[in-house]
């Protein structure tokens, strides 16, 4: 990616430390204390413009957000997108935001083990050679890390436009025998899902009628358990209606019978 950035761009990030971060290392083990409380932490490996992660914040006080790139240009419009977002509630600078310059490639010195709750893959370059294979952000080398990142409720969310690499992806997620749900081949077929915050280049695939593909994978041994409890209680209660339905038809006939 070519970016031509402004001048004294530089200057601009580093007179913002309450949002951006030029240097991850120093709060590796530490984030919550950038963020001054113990909220869970969402994280966004390659953030864009910033359109995603500023608006998850806005609507999710609740929980704590870092969004990544290398670029400083892509920081800097971040920053004034979250900024913009932000103001419509009056507020200057987002209090559960942080906007981290940094190499993916080097992640494992940004975040301690068990310091992450989720991590959004979106849109993520797809390096379509074979050789380049290794570059993929579901190459099971980073997927490890990943791995190491999150804690007991740990999941990663991985959109894409490309068929090729969500299926290089599903191979690397049961390569390394990973639990996935909600996978979708065509996120947006019936509207818009809105609910789940699309991306700049999101909406403009979708408005070319592109497919977009997603799915969760569940990483900490917490949210296995919480998802596996939800499917049981779901199966319960699909028995019961069945049950219900069967009893109400034994009745129906019954008074047939009858009359």
């Amino acid at each position: 990616m070519r970016l031509r950035g402004r001048k004294g761009i530089r200057e601009s990030l580093e007179s913002q430390p309450e949002l951006v971060v030029l240097d991850g290392t120093q709060y590796k083990g530490r984030w919550n204390e950038f963020f001054g409380n113990d909220r869970p932490i969402y994280v966004e490996l390659g953030m864009g413009k910033g359109q995603f992660i500023s608006t998850m914040s806005y609507r999710n006080p609740d929980i704590n957000y870092i969004g990544v790139d290398m670029y400083d240009e892509l920081i800097r419009r971040g920053s004034e997108k979250a900024r913009r977002i932000w103001a419509e509630k009056g507020v200057d600078s987002p209090p559960n935001l942080a906007l981290l310059r940094a190499n993916i490639e080097g992640i494992e010195e940004i975040f301690a083990e068990d310091e992450l709750e989720r991590i959004y893959l979106n849109f993520s370059d797809p390096w379509p050679k074979a050789k380049h294979a290794r570059r993929r952000l579901t190459h099971p080398r980073f997927v490890a890390k990943y791995m190491e990142a999150l804690n007991d409720r740990g999941e990663i969310h991985f959109k894409t436009d490309s068929q090729s690499l969500f299926e290089y992806s599903l191979n690397s997620f049961a390569e390394m025998e990973l639990l996935t749900r909600n996978i979708s081949l065509n996120l947006h077929k019936d509207e818009l899902r809105d609910d789940l915050v699309p991306t700049e280049y999101e909406m403009k695939f979708y408005e070319r009628g592109q497919n977009i593909h997603r799915i969760e994978v569940l990483i900490g041994e917490q949210a296995i358990a919480a998802w596996r409890s939800e499917k049981r209680s779901a199966a319960a209660a699909e028995a019961a209606r069945e049950a219900q339905r069967s009893d109400d038809d034994a009745d129906d006939e019954s008074e047939d019978g009858e009359a």
